[in-house]
């Protein structure tokens, strides 16, 4: 019997018929609707027809949602609602998990699933209405679902609709999307919630990878006994994963209520008793960001909100892929907050200052935008759009991941030259794995056996947990042996994996029985990740196929092995190199075999250390494999490699007489006073134009001794404008030494701004204007007799009529045997003392 009670409660409700009217118009719309309305459970329903009492014809309904976890709690809510039992008129189906029938009418899938399907019958035959719940998310799974549904309404199913939910407000951007759709919005009964800003005392350290500071864990804890003593009915924690969850709860043994932890891993029966309410104790619900707005948990009254969310990232210039941890968004607390006053007034406490709340981004990243973008890369290559350029996307791809991306499909064979997906591809896309996992499950199951390489893989495809340890051959054995929540899925998923494959048939007539069960681990892993396989360079220390350094755990058992096949790393911000947290031990036999084609061999010449070296090397891409010294290195590889030395040391690597010094300075000079043909002989631009006035000396050189022996001068006279005829004017316009009026010529300085002429005072003595060098002032540098600095001036005439007067005072009682006249400009120069005058 349908709950109509339950259904009547509902905000929802009012908001359905004009969602049914923009359905039955443009076809699309966008609905607006916070946590807790019946966004995912009342308008399924109520689309489908299942709640009209008319006989109004029932219509199929497909929701997508994000999470597995949601997906199955979105379903027994719906059955619940209609009195039913799940796989009846609503069912579900996740990844390995299906309970729906002929007489399904809502069926509740995840994103992935539907992917699968489009691209099986891009028209979803039979299906009338599909939405896609919490879009607000930008899961990249959601954001191609609609883009693929867009397709299939533009050229194949016009009559498809096509509901876009969101939990929060800001639905324009998808508005516009499904061309300009309607929005229709339902409002929640919201209760008012108290902010309580509760940061740790102590200062912790910020997140970094997957890695939480132990002291925020413990006083999130901490907060949550406060919570407890503080405010009525139940309290919902925030925290960024499943291992802190784990760890907060061993702190809260003593707390007086019972403890329950809601993540993605969490077993069937947890889940249904968080979303069933309490059964009369206190409880504390320990919750990953899937609490936020997928499932609704009764009864809370209280969230405490660790600040922390998980968001992928990849380094592509690493090959480094992991969920990180990052500061939750402005728009991450508000849903979090908003759980605490569903039901009546509540209390957040959050774990961070109110002037750290302003500095929070507005919103999550879109995970297009940051996330490994090869398993959409396929999907994109089997619709027919390889580069994905006519997709409906919020927001494009960025060019260099993508690029990053399709790399990795043709280096699996998954796409063609052109970017088009093989039937390898295809068969791929299929198996529900990321592609590098697909190709591991594919090749392993050639060379180890269909159901090692689903072990395996499945493994991979799921993080163990840290009890299981770094290796990943001993988490394999863990996991066979294991009766703990992951060791079921796994065996759940290595059961789907290994019927992918083919069964036992894939094995084929392979040497794979004859490896151990560490060798196939080994190799199923590096046929995932070939750039991570890494040889040792000390111990403890590796140097990956990718040229990224990383490193193993103090006291891990792989510390010593001289290879291995990296399965799981990250790089913290401040780290010189990555951390290993799953590997397996290989040779190098695997090792060449997994990462054949990064295997390569030929002349290097580089500049390394401060000279040429040139050499035979045999790598594996960064791994050196074997070297042999090159004795007639290509010329022009060494010419580079002279370049390459000379743009990292500088001009300096030549040999610079004081003449050749003093030229490059008056050319300098000429270029900023005089312009036109002098040209510009800074360092940079030495090293742009290296061919034009190093040659032909710099091709004859082969190490850094001949460098040093080229004579700088001459060669940068190469570089005068001698087509102009202004190269004959260098010493008129730039000359090397002035003439001064005692008959010396002076060499100037040229190293400055400003032409310096330094010069003792009396030889000067009738001189009335400055001296000029191309139009320009010499800076005159007057010195004392005995050539110390007296004074400078860029304005002879008028030193000798102000500044003179206190020079010549002081260096009379110095100097007395010295001439001081009275009239410097109209006395006679001189280098000499009186009596010798």
């Amino acid at each position: 019997m349908i709950r109509t009670d339950a259904l009547d409660r509902l905000p929802v409700r009012t908001a359905v018929p004009a969602l049914e009217r923009a359905l039955d118009g443009p076809g699309c719309a966008v609905l607006c609707a916070p946590p807790g309305t019946g966004k995912t459970t009342l308008v399924p329903l109520a689309l489908a027809g299942l709640l009209a009492a008319d006989g109004r014809p029932v219509r199929r309904v497909v929701v997508a949602e994000p999470r597995r976890i949601a997906a199955r709690a979105a379903a027994r809510r719906m059955a619940w609602l209609l009195g039913e039992q799940v796989g009846g008129r609503v069912g579900f189906t996740v990844r390995g998990e299906r309970a729906a029938g002929p007489e399904t009418v809502v069926e509740v899938v995840t994103t992935g699933v539907l992917l699968q399907r489009l691209q099986r019958d891009q028209e979803l035959a039979g299906v009338d209405v599909v939405i896609i719940d919490e879009c607000h998310e930008r899961h990249l799974d959601a954001d191609t679902v609609a883009a693929f549904l867009l397709d299939v309404r533009a050229a194949l199913r016009p009559g498809l609709r096509l509901v876009a939910a969101s939990a929060t407000t800001d639905a324009e951007g998808w508005a516009r999307l499904l061309g300009d759709a309607p929005v229709v919005e339902a409002q929640g009964v919201s209760h008012p919630v108290e902010v309580v800003w509760a940061p740790p005392a102590t200062a912790v350290r910020p997140p970094h990878g997957m890695r939480v500071d132990p002291v925020l864990l413990t006083h999130v804890a901490s907060v949550v006994r406060r919570a407890l003593a503080e405010r009525p009915g139940d309290v919902l924690c925030f925290l960024p994963g499943v291992g802190e969850i784990s760890r907060v709860a061993g702190q809260l043994g003593d707390v007086g209520a019972e403890v329950l932890q809601v993540h993605g891993r969490a077993p069937a029966a947890v889940q249904d008793a968080v979303l069933a309410g309490s059964s009369g104790n206190r409880r504390v619900v320990l919750a990953t960001a899937v609490a936020e707005s997928s499932l609704t948990v009764p009864g809370v009254r209280t969230v405490v909100d660790a600040g922390l969310a998980r968001e992928p990232r990849t380094d592509h210039a690493r090959g480094l892929s992991a969920l990180t941890t990052v500061r939750v968004s402005q728009a991450g607390s508000r849903q979090r907050a908003g759980r605490a006053g569903r039901e009546a007034p509540g209390t957040v406490y959050r774990c961070w200052t109110e002037a750290e709340d302003t500095r929070l981004v507005r919103f999550p990243s879109p995970e297009i935008k940051v996330a490994d973008l090869a398993a959409f890369a396929l999907q994109a290559a089997c619709w027919g759009d390889p580069g994905a350029s006519g997709l409906a996307l919020l927001d494009a791809p960025p060019a260099g991941a993508l690029a990053a991306a399709r790399a990795v499909l043709a280096a699996i064979g998954a796409v063609d030259a052109a970017g088009r997906a093989t039937e390898r591809g295809v068969r791929m896309a299929r198996l529900g794995l990321h592609p590098r996992l697909a190709r591991a499950l594919l090749d392993g199951a050639r060379q180890v056996g269909a159901r090692r390489a689903a072990e395996v893989v499945a493994l991979l495809s799921e993080e163990p947990p840290r009890s299981y340890g770094d290796d990943l051959a001993a988490a394999w054995r863990t996991a066979r042996r294991g009766a703990d929540a992951y060791a079921a899925r796994w065996k759940q998923e290595a059961r789907r994996l290994h019927s992918a494959a083919g069964g036992d048939s894939a094995a084929g007539k392979t040497s794979g029985g004859q490896l151990t069960d560490d060798m196939a681990a080994g190799l199923v892993a590096a046929l995932a990740f070939p750039e991570r396989v890494a040889r040792a360079r000390a111990e403890s220390t590796y140097l990956m196929v990718s040229g990224t350094g990383a490193e193993t755990a103090d006291g891990s058992a792989l510390r010593r092995a001289p290879w291995l096949a990296v399965a799981v790393a990250d790089r913290p911000a401040t780290a010189v190199a990555a951390r290993v947290r799953l590997a397996a031990v290989i040779d190098e036999d695997t090792a060449l075999a997994a990462a054949g084609p990064l295997r390569s061999s030929g002349e290097e010449v580089r500049w390394e250390n401060g000279d040429v070296v040139a050499r035979r090397v045999e790598r594996l891409g960064a791994v050196e494999l074997s070297v042999r010294p090159l004795k007639k290195p290509d010329p022009s590889l060494v010419r580079a490699a002279l370049l390459d030395g000379l743009r990292a040391e500088g001009p300096g690597l030549l040999h610079w007489s004081r003449d050749a010094q003093g030229l490059r300075e008056r050319i300098a000079f000429l270029h900023r006073a005089v312009g036109g043909g002098w040209p510009e002989v800074t360092d940079a631009a030495l090293l742009e134009r290296a061919g034009d006035w190093l040659e032909p000396e710099l091709s004859r050189a082969g190490r850094r001794a001949d460098l040093a022996r080229l004579d700088a001068g001459q060669a940068l006279r190469r570089l005068l404008p001698w087509a102009t005829g202004e190269a004959g004017r260098l010493d008129e316009l730039a000359p090397e030494r002035v003439e001064v009026p005692t008959g010396s010529r002076i060499r100037v300085d040229y190293s400055g701004e400003q032409p310096v002429l330094a010069v003792k005072l009396q030889e000067l003595f009738g001189l009335r204007e400055t001296p000029r060098v191309a139009g320009v002032p010499v800076l005159v540098h007057l010195l004392s007799p005995a050539g110390r600095p007296a004074a400078v001036t860029a304005d002879l005439a008028s030193f000798w009529r102000e500044g003179y007067r206190a020079v010549r005072a002081e260096l009379r009682g110095r100097y007395p045997r010295h001439p001081w006249p009275e009239d410097p400009s109209t006395a006679e120069p001189t280098r000499r003392l009186n009596n010798r005058r």
